[in-house]
C-alpha cells in the first residue's frame, strides 16, 4: 500500500491474530500427537523421519504459491488474504476429526498429507496480512502477537493430549479414545478462531493504481511460479544469511519433535513403545505437558522480546535465545525426574518465542511491500528444505550413528541449535524501530 498505515490499537491486532491459534492448536497435535499415532499403528524409529515428509514438502509447494496467488488476489467482498484463510482452516478442520479414526499407517500419513497442505494455506497469507495491515513500528507487535498465538496454541493441544489421557480410557482399533478427543477439540479451534478474526479484521483495499497493476499482472496458471522463482534471483542479502540459520535450526527442531516422547519415555520411565505400551502412553501424555509448558513460556514471553529487540537487536536477541535452547537440549534426555524436564523446556520456549516471530524482523523492511506475500513463502521455504533434509537424512543417521537412541537424537538437535545460534552471528544487522502498547482497552473496535 503506498499510503501511511493507520496504527492499530492492541486489541485489533490480537483480534487478527486470534486465527492463528486454532492453526497452531493443529501444528501443537502434529508435534505430540502424530508420531505416537505412528509408533501405536507400528512404525519403526527409523521410519519416523521419512513419514513426517508431508509437513515440509506441502510447505515447500504450497506456501510460496499461495504467497503470489494471495499477492494477486482482490476481492471487494471476500479480500486478498482472508479467502485462504478461510479455505485452509475448513479443510484443516475436517482433517483433525478424521485423523483418529486411522485404521493403518498409511492412512494416518495420508490424511497427514491433505492436513498439511490445509494448514499452510492458511498459515503463510498470516505472516503478509502483518506487513500489509501493520505501519513498520508495529510489525514486531504484530510478528510477536503470532508467537503469543503459536504459545497458546501448542500449549492447549499438548495439555489436551496430557488432560484426556488421564481421564479418558479405552481405544478403537489400536488408537486410545483420548486422542480422539483432542483432535476433536482442535477441529473446532481451528475453524471458529479463524472465523473469528475474518470477522474482526477488515484488509486494507488497494489503490487505484495498485488496482491497475493487479489487473494488467494477472498471467497464466505459470504467473505465480515466475514470481516466485523471480523473488528468489533478486532475493536480498540479509535472507541468503537467514536461510544458513534456519538450516541448523528447523533440522534441530524436527529432531526434538519426532524424538521427544521416545527420550522421556527412556530416561524417565525406562521403557519404550515396544517394551510397555501403557507406560508409553503416560510418557507421551506427559510430553504434552513438557511441550505445553514450553509453549507456556512462550505466549508468556512473546512481548517481552519486543522490547528486547528494541533495546538491543533483533540478532542479539535470537542469538541468545538459541543458545538457550541449544543448551536446554543437551541437557534434557540425561533428565529422570519428570518435573525436572521444565526447567530446560523454560529456555526452549523463550527460544520458540523468537523463533516464531524475530527473525522476521531482521528482513521485513528489505523486502519490496508488493512482494510481502511471496518473499513469506520463500522465508517458509527457508524452513522446510531443512525439514525435507532431515526427514530423508535423520533416519540413517539415527540407525547407522546413534543406534535408534532417542536421547541422542536431542543431544544431536541441541548441537545444531548451537550451531544456528553461531550462524546468527554472522548477519549483518541493525536495530529496529519498535513501538508496542498494551495499554488500549481490550474491548476496542474491530
Amino acid at each position: 500500500m503506498s499510503f501511511l498505515k493507520p496504527r492499530l490499537s492492541f486489541s485489533q491486532i490480537i483480534n487478527m491474530n486470534v486465527g492463528f491459534f486454532g492453526i497452531q492448536y493443529s501444528f501443537g497435535l502434529q508435534q505430540s500427537a502424530v508420531n505416537p499415532i505412528y509408533d501405536f499403528l507400528g512404525a519403526t524409529p527409523d521410519q519416523i523421519p521419512l513419514l513426517n515428509l508431508a509437513g515440509p514438502i506441502t510447505g515447500l509447494l504450497i506456501q510460496p504459491l499461495i504467497g503470489a496467488m494471495s499477492d494477486k488476489t482482490w476481492s471487494p467482498r471476500f479480500g486478498r488474504r482472508k479467502p485462504y484463510f478461510f479455505i485452509g482452516a475448513l479443510f484443516c478442520s475436517i482433517c483433525l476429526f478424521l485423523y483418529p479414526f486411522s485404521s493403518t499407517l498409511w492412512m494416518a500419513v495420508g490424511l497427514l498429507w491433505i492436513l498439511d497442505a490445509a494448514n499452510n494455506t492458511a498459515m503463510e497469507p498470516y505472516r503478509a496480512l502483518i506487513a500489509d495491515k501493520l505501519p513498520p513500528d508495529q510489525h514486531a507487535t504484530g510478528f510477536l502477537t503470532q508467537s503469543f498465538f503459536t504459545g497458546l496454541g501448542i500449549t492447549l493441544a499438548n495439555v489436551s493430549l496430557f488432560f484426556f489421557q488421564k481421564n479418558i480410557h479405552g481405544e478403537h482399533g489400536r488408537i486410545p479414545y483420548w486422542v480422539f478427543a483432542s483432535f476433536f477439540l482442535g477441529s473446532i479451534c481451528s475453524i471458529a478462531s479463524v472465523s473469528w478474526s475474518i470477522y474482526k479484521t477488515p484488509e486494507i483495499p488497494p489503490t487505484d493504481e495498485e488496482l491497475i497493476k493487479l489487473k494488467a499482472n494477472k498471467g497464466g496458471i505459470l504467473e505465480p511460479l515466475k514470481e516466485i522463482f523471480s523473488s528468489i534471483k533478486h532475493m536480498p542479502k540479509v535472507m541468503w544469511q537467514l536461510a544458513l540459520v534456519y538450516l541448523f535450526q528447523w533440522y534441530a527442531l524436527f529432531c526434538y519433535w519426532q524424538n521427544a516422547s521416545k527420550s522421556i519415555a527412556q530416561s524417565v520411565w525406562k521403557t519404550s513403545p515396544v517394551l510397555n505400551k501403557a507406560l508409553y502412553e503416560e510418557a507421551v501424555g506427559w510430553t504434552g505437558l513438557v511441550n505445553g509448558w514450553y509453549n507456556i513460556a512462550t505466549f508468556l514471553s512473546a512481548f517481552a522480546l519486543v522490547g528486547l529487540a528494541r533495546r538491543y537487536s533483533p540478532k542479539s536477541v535470537h542469538v541468545v535465545c538459541l543458545i538457550m535452547a541449544g543448551v536446554g537440549l543437551l541437557i534434557f534426555p540425561h533428565i529422570e525426574n519428570k518435573y525436572l524436564l521444565f526447567a530446560p523446556m523454560t529456555g526452549f520456549g523463550i527460544a520458540w518465542a523468537s523463533m516464531m516471530g524475530v527473525p522476521y524482523l531482521m528482513v521485513v523492511n528489505n523486502i519490496p511491500k508488493e512482494r510481502y506475500g511471496v518473499y513469506m513463502g520463500i522465508i517458509n521455504m527457508m524452513i522446510v528444505i531443512p525439514m525435507i533434509l532431515q526427514n530423508i537424512t535423520f533416519g540413517y543417521v539415527l540407525k547407522h550413528f546413534l543406534g535408534n537412541d532417542p536421547g541422542k537424537a536431542i543431544t544431536f538437535a541441541g548441537v545444531f541449535l548451537l550451531l544456528a545460534s553461531f550462524a546468527t552471528m554472522l548477519i549483518k544487522s541493525n536495530k529496529v524501530d519498535i513501538e508496542i502498547d498494551v495499554t488500549v482497552n481490550m474491548s476496542g473496535a474491530h
